[in-house]
C-alpha cells in the first residue's frame, strides 16, 4: 500500500530568497507507532521497516544521510549520502575508501548519525553511535561481491582528493590493464564501517505534524530504554 502523495510544493521566489509556502501532509499508509507496538530490539525492528520499505516499492530504501565531526581545525559536522550493506546483531554497516574524508573524520571522531527517509511511506530512522571498522574478511567478502567495474573504481579513485578532469579516467585506464585477465583483490585502503548504536529513534508521519516518535536509548548496561517523543 502507498502514501498518498503530498502537496506540491508553491515556492515564492525574488532574486535572493525562495519561500516554500504550504505544509505537506503526511500519513503513513502503515499503520500508528507506539512504544508498544515496536520490538525490544532496535536493530530488529529496522530490520522489519526496512523490509516493509522494500515490499512498498521504496526508492533506495538503503540510502542514508551519514554525518561525521572533524576536529581540525574547528569542530565542524559533514555530512553526505552513502548506502547500507549489511545491518546485523550489532549494527549498520557501509563500506568505502579508508583514506576518504569521511574515514578521516571517522577517525578522528569515532561517532556517527545515520538519517533514513523513506518519503513513499512517510517513514524515518534515526541512529546515533560509535563507529568500529569492520574486520578484513568481513570487506574481502563484500568486496568480491561487487560487479567488477565497482572493484576497478574502488581502485582508481583516491577519494575526495583534488584531481583533474582527466585523472579518475587515466588511473583507471591503468588499472584495468594492470587487472586485465585477473581477479580484481582489495585494496588495503579500502573497507568497511560499522555504526553501532547507542540510540535508535523511529518516525512515523501524521497529520497536522503531530507525527510518531519512539525513540531507543541504550543504558550503560546495554538494555534498551524505549521512550515515546512529543512530535
Amino acid at each position: 500500500m502507498h502514501a498518498e502523495e503530498p502537496s506540491q510544493a508553491v515556492i515564492s521566489a525574488s532574486n535572493d530568497k525562495i519561500h516554500i509556502l504550504p505544509h505537506a501532509t503526511y500519513t503513513s499508509p502503515l499503520g500508528s507507532l507506539t512504544p508498544a507496538s515496536v520490538s525490544p530490539d532496535p536493530l530488529a525492528q529496522f530490520r522489519a521497516w526496512l523490509q516493509d520499505a522494500v515490499e512498498a516499492g521504496v526508492a533506495e530504501p538503503e540510502a542514508m544521510s551519514l554525518s561525521t565531526v572533524a576536529l581540525d581545525p574547528s569542530p565542524l559536522p559533514s555530512a553526505r549520502i552513502v548506502l547500507l550493506k549489511t545491518v546485523d546483531a550489532t549494527g549498520f554497516v557501509f563500506y568505502t575508501n579508508y583514506t576518504s574524508r569521511k574515514s578521516q573524520e571517522l577517525e578522528q571522531t569515532p561517532a556517527a548519525a545515520l538519517v533514513f527517509y523513506w518519503r513513499e511511506v512517510h517513514r524515518s530512522v534515526r541512529v546515533v553511535g560509535k563507529v568500529e571498522k569492520v574486520t578484513e574478511e568481513e570487506a574481502i567478502e563484500y568486496f568480491q561481491s561487487r560487479p567488477r567495474g565497482s572493484q576497478l573504481g574502488a581502485w582508481a579513485s583516491y577519494q575526495s582528493t583534488v584531481v583533474d578532469e582527466s585523472a579518475v579516467a587515466r588511473r583507471l585506464s591503468k588499472i584495468e590493464q594492470h587487472f586485465d585477465g585477473k581477479q580484481v583483490h582489495k585494496p588495503a585502503f579500502w573497507g568497511g564501517w560499522r555504526v553501532v548504536p547507542r540510540e535508535v529513534e523511529f518516525w512515523s508521519g501524521k497529520p497536522s505534524r503531530l507525527h510518531d516518535r519512539v525513540r531507543y536509548l541504550r543504558s550503560a548496561e546495554g538494555t534498551w530504554a524505549i521512550d515515546r517523543l512529543a512530535p
